[in-house]
């Protein structure tokens, strides 16, 4: 059916394109992460804005009470 060489052949170019598909999906990965260490540092900053926000009314809200006094 097929010469020893040209099965050969076959699988080094199978290999070839399997190798350049793994290195195309690693790359892809690296990306995908990267994003999501971005939005992770994205979504702490308005944690910690909404947790300061929340802090200076409730600070504000004690001012105004012992002023009342």
């Amino acid at each position: 059916m097929y010469e020893p060489f040209e099965a050969a052949a076959k699988l080094e170019t199978h290999r070839q394109v399997t190798d350049e598909r793994w290195i195309a999906l690693e790359r892809r990965l690296e990306m995908i992460e990267s994003a999501l260490e971005r939005l992770e540092r994205r979504i702490w900053l308005a944690v910690y804005g909404v947790v300061g926000f929340v802090l200076t009314r409730g600070v504000l809200v004690l001012l105004d009470v012992t002023q009342q006094v």
